[in-house]
């Protein structure tokens, strides 16, 4: 599989994204990927919940989703979406962030929604509560796609090596972790863990990620660590598309899951054990 990690800088404004996606997404067509990678919330990057309730979407009404679903069947080329804000039906009007895998004809074949809500405090300066705004997934899912079997998961998930490895268990070759990753953060831990995820559970990571500092029209604007990377089954980064927007592609060869799980299985390993 040739693919390509669409690095993007997202303004909080979905039609703008939506623009730059598809951009994207017909040059990585362009130079022969047949699977496209999104970073996480790439039609709407704010801080704002009353700019978020303005301009995002039911799925069923989203723009961006529909758009993208039409462009795939178009171009012949599989995507992920890394993750769209979503509004919901829930009570309390928290929004989903919700990961798609899209086919080659335009269908949605896989959806996800993030598990683990980043609710921290880096500094006194930088603190985060998504779960105010994002309301947590309770499902785990592999994709089948002609690729391989992809895991799904979004940014603060990859803190959490348990998901992937029931994702790797569960037939996942090929882990996403698509991200908008603080640029503290990120340059403390974003490689760091992106390599222990493949190298446990043998899998290649994928993870297309924001990068910048992104416009904002109402509310605090942020900066994104960048650097989306693919990570071989063996833990080696194959691609590291540094801090700039743009298209990186990368070969995927499925058989380096194999030889990575022959040359340590641990994944049929786990015991059960006692404590502490």
């Amino acid at each position: 599989m040739r693919a390509a990690l669409l690095q993007m800088t997202s303004s909080d404004l979905p039609e703008d994204n939506l623009a730059v996606a598809s951009s994207m997404l017909r040059e990585a067509k362009a130079q022969g990927a047949d699977f496209a990678f999104l970073p996480e919330v790439m039609n709407c990057l704010s801080t704002s919940r009353t700019h978020q309730e303005s301009v995002l979407s039911l799925e069923v009404d989203d723009a961006t989703l529909s758009g993208l679903m039409r462009l795939c069947a178009e171009l012949d080329i599989w995507l992920l979406i890394g993750s769209l804000g979503l509004k919901t039906n829930d009570t309390d009007g928290r929004f989903a962030n919700r990961s798609f895998v899209i086919s080659s004809d335009g269908e949605v074949v896989a959806r996800y929604d993030k598990i683990h809500m980043f609710d921290v405090e880096v500094s006194p300066e930088e603190t985060y509560r998504e779960s105010d705004g994002y309301r947590p997934g309770e499902n785990a899912v592999v994709a089948k796609t002609p690729f391989g079997n992809i895991g799904l998961s979004i940014c603060y998930d990859v803190r959490f090596g348990r998901l992937h490895r029931k994702l790797a268990q569960a037939g996942a070759e090929i882990l996403t972790v698509p991200a908008a990753f603080s640029h503290v953060t990120g340059a403390a831990h974003w490689e760091t863990l992106l390599r222990a995820r493949a190298i446990e559970t043998g899998c290649f990571v994928v993870a297309p990620a924001q990068t910048g500092k992104h416009p904002a029209s109402r509310g605090q604007s942020r900066r994104t660590h960048g650097h989306s990377m693919v990570v071989a089954p063996w833990g080696e980064v194959l691609a590291d598309a540094g801090t700039e927007p743009g298209v990186t592609l990368v070969e995927i060869d499925r058989a380096l899951v194999q030889k990575a799980r022959r040359q340590v299985p641990s994944l049929q390993h786990d015991r059960d054990f006692s404590g502490p």
